[in-house]
């Protein structure tokens, strides 16, 4: 339980505060404005999780050996190039990060990983097996790290106050269920984006003229 605890504290520098998900482009967009877009932001994101990484990381953790197929697999699945390039230094990042405070644990799977893309769903799953932590923890944090991330991110874009959007984030667990329920047991061969528009919203987020996350 220390373990789950210290991988979901937003003090473990993985990176992922540095990205919004595509909502900062969504809100330029004028795609959302106000707090009930934001919640509808925050589902579609938690959704695209569910079906677009879920299955990545228990097709790692059921078999460590199939990492470099399944980081190829995301390599091919993430065509979006903003959304593409954060799962590879947010993966990237975990992946360091973890191999540096656990070494006796990460060392292994840090050899094999060698030469990989290191997208975040397939390491997130190689890592928690590899720490010893079970299959349904590694699920269930993934999806609310995502949801923290949004809300955290509407913060700082001023979509939402800090209050507000921990309120959110409580009222967000029956959704973080239901996409547990729906999409935990999904396999790769089930990959899919649920969320095209916020997708594409994610795509322009190079051109925006200011910004302040990576994506």
């Amino acid at each position: 339980m220390w373990t789950v605890l210290q991988l979901a504290d937003s003090a473990f520098p993985t990176g992922g505060f540095a990205h919004s998900a595509g909502l900062e482009a969504a809100a330029q967009a004028g795609e959302v404005e106000g707090p009930d877009a934001v919640v509808r932001f925050a589902r579609d994101a938690i959704w695209q999780a569910g079906w677009g990484a879920l299955p990545l990381v228990r097709g790692v953790f059921d078999d460590p050996s199939s990492l470099p197929l399944l980081d190829a697999r995301a390599e091919a699945f993430l065509v979006n190039h903003v959304a593409n390039r954060a799962s590879r230094t947010q993966g990237r990042a975990l992946l360091s990060t973890a191999a540096r405070v656990f070494p006796d644990r990460l060392a292994a799977l840090q050899a094999r990983a060698a030469g990989l893309k290191l997208h975040l769903a397939p390491v997130w799953g190689a890592v928690w097996r590899s720490l010893g932590l079970g299959l349904e923890e590694a699920q269930r944090v993934l999806l609310w790290s995502t949801a923290r991330n949004v809300l955290s991110a509407s913060v700082r874009l001023g979509l939402l106050g800090t209050h507000e959007a921990q309120a959110t984030l409580a009222k967000l667990g029956p959704v973080l269920d239901e996409v547990h329920a729906t999409c935990g047991e999904l396999r790769p061969e089930a990959l899919a984006q649920p969320a095209p528009l916020a997708d594409l919203l994610q795509g322009t987020h190079d051109r925006l003229y200011s910004r302040l996350f990576q994506s």
